[in-house]
């Protein structure tokens, strides 16, 4: 192990790598209040200040940590965080890090919700939305392009795309059901050695100098503390799996399967675990299931939430809690609506991310087994060919229901899909929406200054009467 230290003060250096715990908090802080613009900004945020900055791992074993954090359900960025966390610092450091990670954008998220459910009649709240929804819609047609582009190397990659697009958008194929096709097929088809199954390429590094492992805080060598255990893996395992699951039985046995909180609590514990492919991936079957099942928000709200999901710091993922707020708010029972629903954000925030926690200090400690692991490659890239398709699918959801006022359903044995009024196309929303566009694919601009931008600008046609 290396002998590298961050701080040449005794006093600060408690920790056998030298990596002192409260500076790790300010850290793990300090990356959670930058962590804008989804994944890979956040991803990028993390690699400046944990790899450059702070010296305390190298880019090898940062790149090896979010390849195992890619192979797992959930916001990979947060699960990277926690397993760093729990690289430094054992549990304490996961949970740490892991728990910062998501705090300011739920409550950001939160308190953006009261505005909303408080306030969002009034014309400029309103406006501000408008514009927000357009942004949105560009945002999430750049991640078609952006994935699409790392994802589809071969004809067999494309195909699977688009076989899952067409799946989902008409047949109504569930979500699950997709991922999990593919993932096999693609698990199957790289064992067999065909080259359309062959994973290429992977996370490129930052650019400059590449600090080695064996130069950074941690070493070459693997902490005495994550050297793999099965007895610790178990113990903490057992812990994280009954805090996740326990509030939903009881839920479940005291209120009743069609409770609203036992169904936030069922419905996002099960998006915990196939959420492959990050936020947008998953959007396109909650979209589907709040709003149509459900019925817990109308479908031009799921851009709203979106919006805010993407101007708060954190996971994309915790648009989740705003579902969850406004299903519970909608349906407070004998609580005060505001009560309720706050109820309802904590607990889809809680089954959601609690997970993430579970995956990787039950994992972590033998992810060395998994690499070079040709097959499991080929599986999580096909589930990632298959995620375009899906993200594809969310991009055109969103785009019939804030382009048009009316949307209609084809029906035709197992054919089901949507399809637009042409005479209700709401003109101020594809204004918005083409320059969004043109913001970021010609302009190159970045997410905030796009959102920001169309943000202003819905709230000035509102507040001019234009819509």
């Amino acid at each position: 192990m290396s002998d590298t230290v961050v701080s040449a003060e005794p006093s600060r250096r408690p920790t056998e790598h030298g990596i002192p715990f409260m500076e790790a908090f300010r850290v793990w802080l300090r990356v959670a209040a930058l962590s804008f613009g989804g994944p890979a900004g956040q991803i990028a945020v993390m690699h400046r200040i944990v790899v450059d900055e702070k010296r305390w791992v190298g880019e090898n074993r940062f790149l090896h940590a979010l390849n195992y954090c890619m192979l797992l359900p959930g916001p990979e960025a947060q699960q990277l965080a926690v397993y760093l966390g729990w690289l430094m610092h054992r549990t304490a450091g996961g949970l740490m890090a892991g728990i910062l990670f998501i705090l300011p954008g739920f409550l950001s998220i939160l308190a953006l919700s009261y505005v909303y459910v408080l306030y969002g009649d009034v014309s400029v709240v309103g406006g501000l939305f408008f514009g927000l929804k357009a942004a949105v819609l560009a945002i999430v047609l750049q991640a078609v392009f952006r994935i699409g582009g790392r994802a589809l190397k071969s004809p067999a990659m494309i195909l699977i795309a688009v076989v899952a697009f067409l799946a989902i958008f008409a047949f109504q194929v569930p979500f699950p059901l997709i991922i999990i096709a593919a993932g096999i097929l693609g698990y199957l088809g790289a064992r067999t050695g065909h080259s359309w199954f062959a994973v290429k390429g992977g996370h490129k590094a930052a650019a400059g100098k590449i600090l080695s492992d064996a130069d950074s805080a941690l070493g070459e060598g693997m902490p005495a503390h994550a050297r793999p255990n099965l007895r610790w893996s178990l113990k903490v395992s057992v812990v994280l799996l009954l805090l996740w699951l326990a509030p939903v039985a009881v839920l479940h046995v005291t209120l009743g399967a069609d409770n609203v909180f036992t169904q936030i609590g069922v419905f996002f514990s099960q998006m915990a675990v196939v959420t492959f492919g990050g936020a947008y991936a998953v959007l396109a079957y909650v979209a589907q299931e709040a709003v149509q099942n459900y019925q817990w928000l109308r479908p031009g709200e799921m851009l709203d939430g979106l919006g805010m999901a993407e101007t708060t710091p954190g996971p994309l993922i915790m648009v989740l809690q705003f579902v969850g707020f406004l299903g519970a708010y909608r349906d407070a029972g004998g609580l005060g609506p505001l009560q309720a629903a706050t109820l309802g954000a904590i607990l889809a925030t809680w089954v959601t991310f609690l997970p993430c926690f579970l995956w990787i200090f039950l994992g972590a400690p033998f992810i060395e087994r998994l690499r070079g692991n040709v097959a499991i490659s080929g599986g999580m890239a096909a589930i990632t060919a298959a995620v375009v398709g899906v993200i594809l699918n969310l991009a055109i959801w969103f785009g019939l229901h804030i382009l048009f006022s009316e949307v209609a359903t084809l029906q035709a044995g197992p054919l089901s899909m949507q399809l637009p009024e042409l005479s209700s196309v709401e003109w101020a929303s594809v204004v918005l929406t083409l320059l969004a566009v043109f913001g970021i694919f010609r302009l190159k601009m970045s997410v905030m200054t796009v959102l920001l931008g169309t943000a202003v600008l819905g709230m000035a046609w509102t507040f001019a009467g234009m819509r």
